[in-house]
């Protein structure tokens, strides 16, 4: 799989994430980095990194593990996030790594074929410059084959 090319792909796929200057940074089997910028423009009331762009970098982090994960499979399913939960620890300054990984992604796979459908959570860790985690995520996705 070219994991470039996809990364590249999923870079442009979002309008809204090149809205806020999001940058997928690393895209692998069932791994993601995005990177939130620091710009004024996407600051808050106390000047550091804004709540909804933390959960936007989140959000896409996520989604790039899942396609990482199912790359094989992208033409053939619907995938939707169904849910997620964002816990902010500390001030978030400067750029912001959000880190994703999906575990277990053959598994994930078979219920696919299975049951047409398979939901499950990806783990997100957000880190500043200094690698101080500054929330943490998990979102919920769910997949469907197409009809």
């Amino acid at each position: 799989m070219d994991y470039d090319a996809l990364r590249e792909g999923m870079g442009s796929a979002v309008p809204f994430n090149n809205h806020i200057g999001l940058q997928i940074i690393e895209l692998g089997p069932g791994t993601a980095t995005v990177r939130l910028p620091d710009e004024e423009g996407l600051r808050n009331h106390v000047g550091t990194q804004h709540a909804a762009g933390l959960f936007a970098a989140a959000e896409a982090a996520s989604g790039g593990a899942f396609v990482g994960a199912f790359a094989e499979r992208m033409g053939e399913i619907r995938p939707l996030a169904s849910n997620a939960e964002i816990a902010y620890t500390k001030l978030a300054k400067g750029p912001i790594d959000a880190r994703a990984e999906l575990a277990g992604a053959a598994e994930l796979l078979e219920r696919l074929d299975t049951d047409g459908k398979v939901s499950f959570p990806v783990e997100v860790t957000l880190t500043d410059g200094e690698g101080v985690t500054v929330a943490t995520a998990t979102v919920q996705w769910h997949v469907r084959k197409n009809a």
